[in-house]
């Protein structure tokens, strides 16, 4: 370990650590403008500045490592004249009202440390580019750190920003673009942060206040669980940051999860209790709303029994509060008819890895990422859809750390750049896992050590799996044969191999087979138990791994036990029986209010109707309903065609309680503003309308922690997970008590019940939904970067203007062959519906093939997807459909 003397200070460091770091160990603070913790260091400011004894040229301590029996000084009178002379080129660039406006950036923290006043005159606003609807772009005050380059190449990946010019003539633009608008930018905001001047600033920041808050919080919206800061003035929120010691994100965060944050102010949030009165509604108090819901649920449930209602749990809300709507349903209700949105997701990742794993949630932690030598992305759009770690996945691969095997129809950005991309046919998930199976097994490629010790049936699989060969594969895939073969040695080649999948393998007939595919393949290659490896779904929503898991599930308990298995449990700490009868699931749940036998719902936080498949059956059965409650933050489209009663929610910012990632990291989430009128956390009202039912002693609690340290209770292996061990950063579970770390990696030494699992045999069954002369296309659905879902949300916020409404993607070819031009709008149809949508003429489909998203609920792409499932659990098919183009007038 080295030794060095700093500013007449003896420390010790680690080798390799830079001057920089070991100043900042020592307690001494060296000023610097172009260092950002998450970029290599580049010395370009100089304001770093350290002399070293011995050498008569100073060092930027930044870019410098130390060496044993180095002595350093760091504030020197040299030096700091240097800092003065440096900074005052600096001011004069920097308007005085910047100054005033923006104390927290770095460049101005500098002026006030040496007494500097800003010099600069304010850029007319015709110079500025004002084009983007979240970031200001004043580059004369640019400084030429160029954070904001080396930022966006290599947190983000996206190579937006670029130097152009030599010395005084350099300036920093959007690459290729009259504006920044106009360029490739993701919006994720990162230039921003790392920018310590004015140059690069948040549209919506304004003046600090002197009643500015800062809250640390987990984002609301997708599964990779980003932590970030929310900044608040005068109780409403102005800006939020990415957290920078944060493990999961790292100091980086999306657009939405940046800047997406507007619909909590929106105008039309639900802030009373709202009964339908005729084709409107009338506001209740909520004595009034909570005394007529319980007396509807009481009514129906004397008329035709418990089971006759359904209850929905919600994604977007916390752990906590999903457990006690599932202790609602079959507490206070009396009914195992509890589900959430995972069913129509990743039930079929959960049904698939508990079956052949014993646990159904991801094997690895993002971090292994890092630790990968190759990766494989089934199904998945990570850099739109999971967007920080999407541009992880890309930074290791750009750097030569990983190769990539991206299995999609389309070529999405990741797919652009992987080293092989399988281009199947949609739907053809099983015929081309089985076949890269086929290889790894005739080849010889298993890891034979691994397959002897943890792997069961291997006899049998390998008698199944030698009829899968790549050529039968090929004909019903379309991928060649030669590239099936060259991917699959790949994959089991470059060990250790990490695998992620998405919606692209669930949403489909076969969606849990699917699954189960890809396990064999890592079960095959011994890609399981060990860093940089396993399977890992990328969870969609924020707390979907969350809700299923506290319970919202028809055949499970808190913790994704069988009911039966800790029945006695639950039993003594609800003291209450669990029912007995088997519940519903969402499907089921709207096949029986189509035949009458369910008549109530309560729907808290997913709006069900314009985002179930072959929407025109879900409405069907939801007009059939006696009372529908919606518990919400605006009045959803299922609330405004069916609710009977709406209950105002609060948001993820107004509440506190804990989210669970799609890595098995429970975070805390924490409240940073009031909720607007009368809104309440939905454990609140759970609560309350378990009161008005003669249950109140079983939901008496008083704080989000107060839920959590019951649901410790019953599920044994999140015990060590406490409100105050998670203060300063979230742990994965499982982890039993106190003392315990949390585990990164499961399946180290054994799988969850037994010390092997078994290789799974599983035949190709197609879709009944295929192509033929009158519907000759087929539709895959699926989100964008910058709309979440349905767009309850990001509907709401400026991210609508980066992208209005849903497009349908559409090969140069086949839009050739119809005649359509670009943003032209037609008619799609298919066997089940019909939907308007503009075209978007793009090489990423292949001909005979179309993609669309659906967040606009004025599209409504859902009328046209079918009515197939999923043959275990019954997700919906939303990858395949149908259909026909025709043109409008």
């Amino acid at each position: 370990m080295p030794k060095i003397e700093i500013n007449g200070q003896n420390i010790e460091v680690a080798p390799g650590t830079t001057i920089l770091e070991a100043a900042r160990k020592a307690g001494i603070e060296v000023p610097t403008l172009c260092n950002d913790s998450r970029l290599h260091p580049a010395g370009e400011c100089r304001l770093c500045n350290v002399e070293v004894a011995g050498d008569p040229h100073p060092h930027t301590a930044c870019t410098s490592r130390v060496a044993d029996g180095m002595r350093v000084e760091t504030h020197t009178p040299e030096l700091e004249a240097f800092r003065r002379t440096m900074l005052g080129w600096m001011a004069e660039k920097i308007p005085p009202e910047t100054f005033a406006a923006l104390p927290d950036k770095e460049l101005h923290r500098r002026f006030r440390a040496y007494d500097i006043e800003p010099k600069g005159i304010a850029s007319p606003i015709e110079t500025r580019d004002l084009s983007h609807p979240y970031i200001k772009v004043d580059m004369a005050q640019c400084i030429d750190c160029f954070r904001c380059v080396r930022i966006c190449d290599e947190v983000q990946g996206q190579f937006v920003w670029h130097a152009v010019g030599r010395g005084a003539d350099t300036s920093v633009v959007p690459g290729g673009a009259a504006n920044l608008a106009e360029s490739d930018c993701v919006s994720c905001g990162a230039c921003v942060d790392t920018c310590p001047t004015g140059a690069l600033t948040d549209m919506a920041q304004g003046p600090v206040a002197g009643d500015e808050r800062r809250t640390r919080s987990t984002c609301v919206y997708c599964g990779v669980g980003c932590e970030v800061e929310i900044v608040t003035r005068s109780g409403r929120i102005s800006e939020i940051h990415p957290v920078l010691e944060a493990p999961v994100n790292k100091g980086h965060l999306c657009v939405k999860g940046r800047y997406a944050f507007a619909f909590t102010d929106a105008p039309d949030r639900v802030v009373t209790p709202l009964k339908r009165d005729g084709d409107g509604w009338t506001s209740l108090s909520w004595e009034q709303a909570l005394d007529e819901s319980a007396a509807a649920f009481r009514r129906i449930i004397d008329e035709h029994g418990p089971d006759s209602i359904g209850v929905i749990g919600s994604a977007r809300a916390t752990n906590e509060e999903n457990y006690l709507v599932q202790k609602f349903a079959r507490v206070v209700i009396g009914t195992n008819n509890v589900d959430c949105c995972a069913r129509v997701c990743h039930t079929p990742t959960a049904a698939a890895m508990k079956a052949m794993l014993g646990t159904g949630a991801a094997t690895n932690s993002f971090d292994d990422i890092e630790r990968s030598n190759l990766i494989l992305i089934a199904g998945a759009n990570p850099t739109e859809n999971h967007p920080v770690v999407g541009a992880r996945i890309k930074q290791r691969v750009l750097r030569g750390g990983a190769k990539l095997i991206v299995i999609d129809p389309r070529r999405t950005e990741l797919a652009a750049m992987a080293t092989m991309h399988l281009a199947l046919r949609p739907g053809t998930n099983m015929p081309l896992l089985n076949a890269l199976a086929h290889v790894i097994v005739t080849e010889g490629l298993i890891d034979r050590d691994f397959v002897a010790d943890r792997v069961a049936e291997w006899d049998l699989f390998r008698a199944f799996i030698a009829d899968w060969t790549p050529e039968r594969a090929a004909g019903i895939c379309g991928v060649a044969a030669e590239d099936i073969r060259a991917a699959a040695r790949l994959y089991a080649t470059a060990s250790p191999a990490m695998c992620f999948h998405g919606l692209g393998v669930t949403e489909h007939t076969q969606g849990t087979e699917g699954v189960m595919a890809l396990v064999n393949l890592a079960l095959l290659t011994g890609n399981f138990g060990k860093p940089g490896s396993g399977i890992n779904p990328l969870r969609g929503q924020n707390n979907v791994q969350g809700a299923a898991h506290m319970g919202c599930d028809p055949a499970i308990l808190t913790g994704s036990v069988a009911i039966d298995e800790r029945r006695a449990l639950f039993e003594s700490v609800w003291k209450a029986t669990i029912p007995h009868q088997r519940g519903l699931n969402l499907m089921g749940m709207i096949d029986a209010a189509a035949t009458g036998r369910i008549k109530a719902l309560w729907v808290v936080g997913y709006d069900i109707w314009p985002t179930l498949a072959n929407s025109h059956e879900t409405r069907r059965a939801l007009e059939k309903l006696d009372f529908i409650l919606v518990q919400d933050l605006f009045i959803t489209e299922t609330a405004r065609a069916f609710g009977h009663m709406i209950l105002p929610a609060a948001s993820v910012f107004e509440k506190d309680g804990t989210f669970m990632n799609a890595e098995r990291r429970i975070q805390r989430v924490r409240k940073a503003v009031e909720a607007p009128g009368d809104a309440r956390s939905d454990w609140r009202i759970a609560c309350a309308l378990a009161q008005r039912m003669g249950h109140g002693e079983a939901f008496a609690f008083d704080s989000a922690e107060a839920i959590w340290n019951e649901v410790r209770t019953v599920w044994p292996e999140a015990g060590g997970i406490s409100y105050p061990r998670i203060e300063a950063g979230g742990l994965q579970w499982p982890c039993r008590d106190e003392n315990a770390p949390g585990t990164e990696i499961l399946h180290v030494t054994d799988f969850a019940r037994s010390h092997t699992a078994p290789l799974k045999r599983i035949d190709y069954t197609p879709t009944p939904e295929r192509i033929n002369a009158e519907f000759p296309f087929l539709l895959s659905t699926g989100r964008t970067l910058y709309q979440f879902n349905a767009g309850t949300m990001t509907m709401r916020t400026p991210n609508a203007t980066l992208r209005p409404t849903d497009t349908l993607d559409i090969s140069p070819a086949d839009a050739e062959q119809l005649g359509l031009t670009p943003e032209e709008r037609v008619r799609m149809r298919s066997r089940h519906g019909e939907v308007e949508i503009a075209v978007r003429i793009t090489d990423r489909v292949k001909q005979g093939e179309l993609f669309a998203t659906f967040h606009d609920p004025r599209i409504a792409l859902n009328r046209l997807t079918s009515p197939e499932r999923d043959r275990i659990v019954h997700a919906p098919e939303y990858k395949v459909t149908a259909v026909r183009i025709e043109r409008l007038g």
